[in-house]
């Protein structure tokens, strides 16, 4: 009988200006088994590199325009990663939602979001299977 090899654990990025916020969905995901690095600055995010499978950002946190500039960024540059945007204010976002054809289009959730909301969307990027 063959045996269903176990999906790679997920590698988060999160970025929130809001020291409450990143220790706690830190927290949450260490716990939940998921490896995660945080930061509280946009400029930051070079660091996301292959193996890292989303990004969660609270744009809300930051300047619109530092914030278009970095969506814009990532999907240029890291195209099969997560995006995901925990935000009151969606609609700010708008001209960097479109589909691009070459990204992944990214994921608006609204603020406030449980950590386990956000940890299915990426698990269900992660293993779409599951």
């Amino acid at each position: 009988m063959p045996t269903k090899t176990r999906p790679k654990s997920p590698n988060v990025t999160i970025v929130s200006d809001n020291p409450e916020t990143l220790s706690g969905l830190q927290t949450y995901f260490d716990g939940a088994g998921v490896a995660t690095h945080g930061t509280r600055t946009l400029g930051e995010l070079d660091g996301v590199t292959a193996t890292t499978t989303a990004v969660v950002l609270f744009p809300d946190d930051f300047g619109d325009r530092e914030v278009l500039t970095t969506i814009a960024h990532l999907r240029r540059t890291r195209p099969r990663v997560l995006l995901l945007l925990v935000t009151r204010e969606p609609h700010k976002l708008d001209g960097a939602l479109a589909p691009d054809g070459r990204s992944l289009p990214p994921m608006v959730l609204p603020k406030p979001s449980f950590g386990w909301t956000i940890l299915d969307a990426i698990r269900m990027h992660a293993d779409p299977t599951s």
